[in-house]
């Protein structure tokens, strides 16, 4: 039964992982920002997912906090914030990218297969079969890729926040599938960082938008000619 158990365990973490890398390039092929935090929002619950499915299946119970973190602060209250800034500016789609949506896929199709060879050079070093759990390193270094290739070529202020929250998704997936969750004070900190940084964020969009009438980062680059 234990084996079993375990089995049905490992083969849900890659489902929920796939899913995870979908929103991930879900959001590079969209242009509506209401979609980039319902996807964001969707990431973080299959992030909070995969938590607890390790606290189930290897008895990781430290990493349960960060579990219920993950699903009450990125997948709840963060998507919140942000809607309600869209709300208040009035932008709801990302009309110019520095890269088209074709080559942007295609280069975030090159990221995963980078990634991919990445993790199986890591993985290769242990001996025996890796746990599932270990299965999922690849997508974690492809989330990582990807939210900072959105904070690259996307102008619209939000959008980077949309990126950067990625890239931190990316970074918590990677620490569970390597050493089954960091420190529990290390992710504690890193949520009420994350969250902080969001909010502040989130306030110097508003004033850009105010001040510029609009929240395309190219108003700040154009603030130093």
């Amino acid at each position: 039964m234990g084996i079993i158990h375990l089995s049905t365990i490992g083969l849900l973490i890659d489902i929920f992982a796939a899913a995870i890398l979908v929103t991930a390039v879900l959001i590079v092929s969209s242009r509506s920002l209401v979609f980039y935090i319902r996807l964001f929002a969707l990431q973080s619950f299959f992030l909070g997912a995969v938590a607890l499915l390790v606290v189930l299946g290897y008895g990781e119970t430290h990493i349960l906090i960060a579990a219920f973190l993950t699903i009450a602060v990125k997948a709840i209250a963060l998507p919140m914030v942000l809607t309600r800034v869209i709300e208040r500016i009035q932008v709801r789609k990302e009309i110019e990218f520095s890269i088209n949506i074709t080559a942007s896929l295609l280069l975030c199709a090159g990221m995963v297969i980078l990634s991919d060879s990445v993790a199986q050079s890591i993985l290769s070093s242990q001996r025996g079969e890796a746990p599932a759990v270990s299965r999922v390193l690849s997508v974690s270094i492809a989330m990582m890729l990807i939210g900072l290739f959105i904070m690259m070529t996307r102008k619209k202020a939000l959008t980077q926040i949309i990126g950067l929250l990625t890239m931190e998704n990316g970074v918590f997936l990677s620490g569970l599938s390597i050493t089954y969750g960091m420190p529990l004070i290390v992710e504690v900190g890193i949520f009420f960082d994350i969250m902080i940084a969001v909010l502040i964020l989130g306030v110097f969009v508003f004033r850009i938008n105010k001040t510029f009438e609009t929240i395309s980062i190219d108003s700040l680059r154009n603030l130093r000619h």
